[in-house]
């Protein structure tokens, strides 16, 4: 057993695995020890005295979700722009963005994390492609908070070199020259990135979307990307806007631009991915290339719904992203599962997603799209112990005869515990590194003094 802290034995709990046979497991039990998961089902008779037992009678044990696509940063500009098309929004929330610094960062992925903490997340990822020249370190901002936190945390180094005066979308003043990023992406990656199998932080690069960087930068940034072994992401079929973007610049769909300057393989991840045809799907699948479905964001923002069920089937790694909090404000990734299984059912009918599916996309599916299926994802001997025990005794919950149908189509459900990395980060519903109430309230004064710069 591991001389750090004493094992964990969580008991009588309903398991879902999510494991290679889909198992789940009726009253049984989990031992971790350490960082890992050290038995499922069968426990051994000889446990040391100091144990740590937690009864998760009434409860579902599951592993911790993973969130494949956000921005952090906007978590302090909820709620502008509520009415507008995706290009609106985004010339309306430019200006707004161009104004924020480490402290804005750093506040604003503390209350990010925390909400995705307090809603079953262990692991996620965050796309920051916004770096004014005068904001300082935004990058190391948000893994501070991240730390802080204590999540799982897979931060991009994203950027935009294609401004207002080249034909693109975002202000001149939140842009960088080629150069510039990627000495700075090759900076990131061997500042923090962790290439380990229990890292707690990863670097990926992610130029921000088709119609923001130049394709000498995409280009640039797959070279560089491969050459120091990390992974790819970027926005990409989001809506027809820029499918006709693609058209009129490059003469293609999204996907055949960036499959010509090098951006599809088991190393990429698109956040979306709406628009994509059958044929398009197929080479997605032959290439392994992932997907990060976003529901909630996708709908508010009024984009088409997207052809989940015909990606699953064909093989593509799919998993779930809530997206950044000025197109979700909510964040919790339990209820895009949810959106998931009613949004696919809209498009496909009542059988085109399954509530097991929707949580194998928040789970192994999203540990697949980041690289990590090998070491979390799943409840299995010798995973990771990412774990989230959530609480089915409610009101809310009581007599609904399906665990999983309860967690997927019922209200989110109170977390008794949550554990990251084999340490607890929720307990009775109450996340243990941060002041929750402070850091709502740092948030407030940050949301206030960005308003006031752009203004």
């Amino acid at each position: 057993m591991s001389a750090n802290r004493p094992p964990t034995l969580i008991e009588n709990a309903y398991v879902v695995t999510v494991d290679g046979h889909r198992r789940e497991l009726e009253s049984a039990s989990v031992l971790v020890d350490g960082s890992r998961i050290v038995a499922v089902g069968d426990i051994p008779s000889d446990l040391p005295a100091d144990l740590t037992r937690i009864d998760g009678a009434g409860h579902v044990l599951t592993p911790g979700l993973i969130n494949t696509h956000h921005h952090l940063y906007q978590w302090i500009t909820r709620g502008l722009a509520a009415d507008h098309t995706l290009f609106e929004w985004l010339t309306t929330l430019y200006p707004v963005w161009a104004g924020i610094d480490e402290d804005a960062v750093r506040t604003a992925a503390l209350g990010g994390l925390a909400q995705l903490a307090l809603s079953g997340c262990t692991t996620t990822t965050d796309h920051h492609y916004v770096f004014p020249a005068e904001g300082g370190d935004l990058l190391g901002a948000e893994i501070d908070a991240a730390t802080t936190i204590g999540l799982r945390f897979h931060p991009t180094r994203g950027s935009m070199d294609l401004s207002e005066k080249d034909g693109g979308l975002p202000p001149d003043s939140v842009v960088q020259s080629l150069d510039d990023i990627l000495t700075a992406s090759s900076e990131s990656v061997a500042r923090w990135h962790d290439p380990t199998a229990d890292s707690m932080l990863r670097i990926a690069l992610a130029p921000c979307s088709p119609f923001s960087v130049t394709t000498e930068l995409l280009r640039e940034s797959a070279v560089l990307a491969r050459d120091l072994g990390v992974r790819m992401h970027t926005h990409l079929a989001e809506s027809l806007d820029e499918n006709t973007y693609c058209d009129e610049h490059f003469g293609c769909t999204p996907l055949q631009y960036m499959e010509s300057v090098g951006w599809v393989g088991d190393d990429v991840w698109f956040a979306h991915g709406i628009e994509f045809d059958d044929a398009e799907i197929a080479r997605l699948a032959a290439t392994s290339t992932g997907v990060a479905h976003c529901p909630t964001s996708n709908a508010r923002l009024g984009n088409r719904i997207c052809r989940t069920r015909d990606l699953v089937d064909a093989g593509v790694p799919v998993g779930l992203g809530v997206d950044g909090a000025a197109s979700n404000e909510s964040c919790r990734l339990l209820e895009e599962a949810h959106q998931a299984v009613l949004m696919a059912r809209a498009r496909g009918g009542p059988t085109a997603l399954t509530t097991r599916t929707a949580i194998e996309l928040a789970t192994i599916g999203g540990a697949r799209v980041l690289g990590r299926a090998a070491d979390t994802g799943s409840i299995e001997v010798g995973k990771l112990a990412d774990l989230v025990l959530w609480d089915l005794n409610s009101v809310a919950h009581s007599g609904i005869t399906d665990p999983v149908a309860a967690l997927v189509l019922g209200a989110i459900p109170p977390i008794t515990a949550s554990w990251v990395n084999g340490r607890p980060v929720i307990v009775d519903g109450e996340l243990l590194t941060v002041d929750t109430g402070q850091v709502a309230a740092d948030v407030a004064r940050e949301h206030r003094r960005l308003i006031a710069k752009a203004a």
